[in-house]
């Protein structure tokens, strides 16, 4: 309680000293607290356990959102991963019956666990990767089972003095030769698992002989039970969802070619700044192709594996594999050029603006064409069928060559077109490429048995001012047009009359040639006068 003592000589009103207490300062409140207490040490570490427990659950939460992202994205690039996990899990179901199973235990005892094993070892995501591991696995437990049995056998005759001796001899003889076996590039290929597998049963059943007298019964037991697991894995593999990896050749080679052509595509208006909308728009075509410059690994694994595949939709028994390779081979030269296109689209130094202007019309003419040729051979690989509308194109890309080549000719200075000419080079080799390409597609064509593909139709929208027969496009298109005019108005002028006139004695001359090739043309004439057109225009370039 606060006291105020005055003087006694001091007498202040009433009022006086209610205004000195109010202005009064008094002294502010000092809170003491005691650290030694047994309260104030328990509180400190119950906080940073708290704050721990609450971090940890917040990254815990964060883990489990981030993994079940990433599993869903999995799940959305190949929904096929999925189903691949709950067959693995079926095989192992079925497998682990012969070790649950009473009856079955007792004819496999413990070797039942070699089943399971050889379910997780062998079952691969594809068809040809399982049977390839499946089969090499059991022919080699097989064969060095029986050359196990043998050096036990060999061994068993010198004696138990020598036996130890020959058997360390054998087993250093046949190790030493399957490793180095295992270098030959075709073995190591196709049977480097089967290699390595024989070298473990070889030793297992040859080391294990020399203090057990019960080899023959041990080497059957472990063959049955791999032969057992084996078969079941396969089984599962081949006729519950399987999975080609022939088709994933297939598509991942017809996919290189396409995104070579979509970087060709698009280069000569990236290239000369054109306005085009796909090069204003996304831009990730002049990036795709870089995947097929690290393809051969895969190409080559693809290959191997599906030689172990049994026949089966578009893919026939013994199907060319080896061609695949052939074209991925052709790809990648035509993509090491396309790369090297790539580093002049931004670089600090480019040619002068007269000589791009002087190269422009062929440098685009030829890019897209090729890149047009490369779809369509594309196209045609997925669609199993043997595409003929490649080759207008191609020849276009020969003729814009050509073009680009006289460009060049005349007094130039050679610093003025270095730049120009490089790109100029590099655009007429990627023709070369191409038909080598086209070349290697049709034969594949014919090895696989592709199906014939329907009448060549003209394109329609070409970036190209002339066709491959050397006629004008803005001629093809006027005839066209006329003839359009023709069906849907009556003739008006002499001018239409006599477009209308050459048009029906092309036509004519057309109908006149197919009759004299085959009695039975495969194109019928009784169609729309636009079909017409382009019939006539693809019998122009064949005489």
């Amino acid at each position: 309680m606060l006291q105020i003592t005055l003087p006694q000589e001091v007498l202040l009103p009433p009022t006086l000293l209610l205004l000195h207490l109010a202005q009064a300062r008094l002294p502010k409140p000092v809170v003491h607290m005691d650290f030694s207490s047994p309260n104030h040490e328990t509180v400190k570490p119950f906080a940073r356990v708290y704050e721990w427990m609450l971090s940890s659950l917040k990254n815990l939460k964060k883990k489990i959102t981030d993994f079940a992202v990433m599993a869903k994205k999995l799940v959305e690039e190949d929904p096929r991963r999925v189903i691949h996990s709950f067959k693995v899990a079926l095989a192992i179901t079925l497998v682990s019956l012969f070790y649950y199973l009473q009856p079955l235990y007792n004819g496999f005892g413990d070797s039942a666990v070699w089943a399971v094993l050889t379910v997780v070892v062998i079952f691969d995501f594809s068809v040809g990767t399982t049977l390839g591991k499946g089969l090499n696995r059991m022919m080699a437990t097989l064969l060095a089972g029986f050359l196990g049995f043998s050096a036990h056998y060999l061994a068993n005759l010198s004696g138990k003095i020598g036996e130890p001796i020959l058997l360390g001899i054998f087993c250093f003889l046949v190790a030493t030769i399957v490793t180095f076996m295992r270098f030959f590039p075709r073995l190591k290929a196709r049977y480097d698992y089967g290699l390595m597998i024989f070298i473990l049963t070889f030793s297992l059943v040859s080391v294990s002989s020399y203090r057990s007298d019960e080899v023959i019964k041990f080497a059957e037991q472990r063959l049955s039970t791999i032969v057992i697991g084996g078969c079941i894995t396969m089984l599962v593999c081949l006729f519950i969802c399987p999975v080609w990896i022939g088709a994933d050749l297939h598509n991942l080679i017809a996919s290189n070619i396409d995104k070579l052509g979509s970087f060709l595509e698009g280069f000569g208006g990236e290239y000369f700044k054109l306005s085009d909308g796909k090069v204003k728009g996304d831009k990730s075509f002049l990036q795709a192709y870089k995947s097929v410059l690290s393809s051969k690994g895969t190409e080559e694994n693809l290959a191997n594996m599906a030689a172990w595949e049994p026949g089966h939709g578009q893919f026939r028994f013994r199907h060319p594999w080896k061609q695949y390779l052939k074209i991925g081979a052709l790809t990648r030269q035509c993509a090491y050029r396309v790369d090297a296109l790539n580093s002049y689209l931004n670089s600090n130094i480019q040619a002068s603006p007269e000589i791009k202007n002087n190269i422009q019309h062929a440098c685009v003419k030829l890019s897209s064409a090729s890149g047009k040729a490369l779809k369509e051979l594309s196209l045609g690989m997925k669609k199993f069928k043997r595409s003929s509308s490649a080759n207008p194109y191609i020849e276009q890309s020969k003729a814009a060559a050509q073009q680009l080549k006289s460009a060049f000719l005349g007094d130039v200075n050679l610093s003025d077109v270095l730049l120009a000419a490089t790109v100029a080079s590099l655009l007429i080799d990627i023709v070369t490429c191409t038909e080598n390409i086209a070349e290697a597609v049709h034969e594949l064509a014919t090895l696989a048995n592709f199906k014939s593909a329907d009448a060549v139709v003209a394109p329609e929208n070409l970036d190209v001012e002339e066709t491959a027969s050397g006629l004008p496009l803005s001629d093809l298109n006027a005839s066209r047009h006329d003839h359009r005019r023709q069906n849907a108005n009556p003739i008006s002028s002499p001018h239409e009359a006599s477009l209308s006139a050459s048009s029906a004695e092309s036509i004519g001359t057309a109908k006149k040639a197919a009759d004299s090739t085959n009695s039975k043309p495969d194109v019928t004439f009784n169609t729309p006068p636009r079909l017409i057109i382009k019939v006539t225009f693809e019998i122009r370039v064949l005489f």
